[in-house]
């Protein structure tokens, strides 16, 4: 089976390939199938935008589409950046300039709680969805830490762990990421839709 994954980008590619990959299921970009579409992420949680973007993705080539809309929870900062974190501090910051900017607004901050959430879900040009959610509990560092990853990996530090999402390696964090975790309750949920549609 193929799916048509509703992002640009190449890190949530490769983990959606290794986690899928085992259950025979082909993980392609847009540009794999001649699509290029921006969806406005207008979504209130992250279940709302990962619906956006899967729809309009499986609209736009006919073949199942899987997206993930998945952000960074801080308890001080009463949930932010969530479903913002890919825009915080607005269109002007990469990655790096993103994360610089939360551990600036959490300077003298002492409880360092947040999760990570993944929220993905696969459209089907029939119309039918197939959800999961996924949520990985950390603390902030103080300063970021490693070199792999990407978005907020640097500075998502796992304290049964003692690295950050930055410092493990692929496997180590798919075993227990937010993503890693909502692609294992959707891998289970995919299965049985594909049993009782004979797909």
């Amino acid at each position: 089976m193929k799916m048509v994954l509703a992002s640009k980008n190449n890190h949530k590619l490769k983990e959606m390939q290794d986690i899928l990959s085992a259950q025979g299921v082909e993980v392609v970009l847009e540009s794999d199938v001649g699509a290029d579409v921006d969806v406005e992420e207008t979504g209130t949680t992250f279940e709302e935008n990962a619906l956006l973007k899967a729809k309009a993705v499986m609209e736009a080539t006919g073949l199942p589409a899987i997206a993930d809309d998945s952000g960074l929870c801080v308890d001080a900062l009463n949930g932010a950046p969530g479903v913002y974190s890919a825009r915080y501090g607005g269109p002007g910051l990469d990655d790096v300039g993103r994360y610089k900017l939360l551990l600036e607004n959490m300077r003298g901050q002492l409880d360092r709680r947040c999760k990570f959430v993944s929220a993905i879900c696969c459209c089907f040009p029939n119309g039918d969805t197939v959800t999961a959610r996924g949520e990985c509990q950390g603390t902030l560092a103080y300063a970021p830490k490693g070199a792999d990853g990407f978005g907020y990996d640097p500075i998502f530090f796992v304290p049964g762990l003692k690295k950050t999402f930055a410092e493990l390696l692929p496997e180590e964090k798919n075993a227990i990421s937010h993503r890693g975790n909502a692609l294992a309750i959707f891998k289970d949920k995919l299965a049985e839709y594909r049993r009782d549609h004979q797909l």
